[in-house]
């Protein structure tokens, strides 16, 4: 674990894109983009992902429709399906599967209820969990991943094991880039943006995977409830136990959600339960899938 008294590497750049972030009309930008994501005209669609393409170097040899142009608006290019066979499971049963392709940001594990956001920059599991003490204690020595999604990775997000959810939350914030540098410089990120935490019980106790908001991400999706909007600044939870109405159940591999644009997701296993692969590590990039660590069997 990082030492929490180590200083934060930040630039002066990084200072200053910091404080144009936090002055900037996130909701609003991100609400222009959810439409902009939307138009289906021809011109304008393809312009924006011809551009996307080319500047992002997206590899579109595993996707399930290759034409980037054939997609009906960036959305739906943004959110494309790959081929049934581009991402094999780990199939250990104790495996730990990456939920997302991405980018490691930090892993390791929860020091009394500290997570590390960037080198020499901590923030807090109960504020990141929206104030819930409960579920703070059940985590709060535990193990965290978090992963970072960039403009040129897959938005599909997939079940790191088998789950059963037993409840959704979501925390209102605003909606800061969650790139490199702004995680350098901005206290506290992940527990300031719109999140959407999902709650399993899976066969060795609870897990968490937290989908984080970000800039030009003003919506995510679950596949049990669609887009997760709630209107207003509250905390919003649905219940999904075994009394529920409703009930989900996700094997390792299946989709349980999206991002509509790049954006983090953070898995948390509570103390004792996970141990990340050594090579796990910040920086590494990741394909949904791959083994990134294994599960700690209870007696």
């Amino acid at each position: 674990m990082n030492n929490p008294a180590e200083t934060p590497d930040v630039t002066p750049l990084q200072k200053l894109w910091a404080a144009v972030m936090e002055i900037l009309p996130h909701h609003l930008l991100s609400s222009l983009m959810y439409r902009v994501a939307r138009v289906e005209v021809p011109f304008i669609k393809n312009t924006i992902i011809s551009q996307v393409v080319k500047h992002f170097d997206v590899d579109m040899s595993e996707a399930v429709i290759k034409d980037p142009l054939a997609y009906r608006s960036f959305n739906n290019f943004f959110t494309r399906k790959l081929e049934t066979d581009a991402r094999p499971i780990a199939a250990g049963e104790n495996d730990i599967a990456s939920p997302v392709d991405g980018e490691v940001s930090q892993s390791g594990a929860i020091d009394e209820g500290k997570l590390i956001q960037a080198k020499g920059r901590t923030y807090s599991l109960e504020a990141l969990l929206g104030g819930d003490a409960r579920m703070t204690s059940a985590f709060e020595n535990g193990h965290f991943s978090t992963i970072y999604l960039s403009p040129r990775d897959y938005h599909r997000i997939h079940m790191p094991v088998d789950g059963h959810l037993t409840r959704m939350t979501h925390v209102p914030g605003r909606l800061f880039s969650v790139s490199q540098s702004t995680t350098s410089a901005v206290h506290n990120l992940f527990a300031r943006n719109e999140r959407v935490i999902c709650q399993f019980e899976t066969d060795n106790g609870p897990m968490i995977m937290i989908l984080v908001g970000a800039i030009f991400v003003g919506s995510m999706e679950t596949v049990w409830s669609g887009l997760v909007t709630p209107a207003g600044q509250r905390v919003s939870s649905w219940d999904y136990g075994q009394q529920a109405a409703e009930q989900v159940f996700l094997r390792k591999g299946e989709e349980m959600g999206r991002f509509n644009m790049g954006s983090t997701v953070i898995l948390l296993f509570p103390e004792g339960r996970a141990a990340w692969d050594p090579d796990h590590v910040a920086g590494q990039h990741v394909r949904m899938g791959q083994r990134i660590g294994g599960k700690l069997l209870s007696a």
